[in-house]
């Protein structure tokens, strides 16, 4: 098993609980929140493999950074407004634009929800 951690200032650490599939990521990740040793916050289990070949089986990036833009445009409508929040949601944005933009690519080619490049 694989465990990388990262720590941030919000007192959890992010870490893959399995080992690295195609294309060099992991699927599974888990969030665990040290403060107040409330054990694990969530966990976040990717898709693992394509789609047309294995059916639904977990989320993708593209989830998170809609999570993640929702939370911060409705922060930017009420009294947590910023510029940081403003900078991190158009960065957000952006990189859900350029992932769509890559999966319509690999639909214009015709490999998308297969193990190529």
């Amino acid at each position: 098993m694989l465990e990388r951690i990262v720590k941030n200032d919000a007192n959890t650490e992010v870490k893959s609980t399995d080992e690295k599939g195609p294309g060099g990521a992991c699927h599974n990740y888990e969030i665990a929140c040290n403060r107040d040793s409330i054990g694990t916050c969530a966990t976040v289990r990717f898709q693992r493999g394509p789609i047309q070949e294995v059916g639904v089986n977990g989320c993708t990036q593209e989830d998170l950074l809609e999570i993640v833009i929702d939370r911060l445009r409705c922060f930017q409508e009420g009294e947590f407004r910023c510029r940081e929040n403003a900078l991190a949601l158009t960065n957000a944005e952006q990189a859900l634009l350029w992932l769509k933009r890559r999966t319509e690519n690999r639909r214009a080619r015709g490999v998308e929800g297969r193990n190529v490049q």
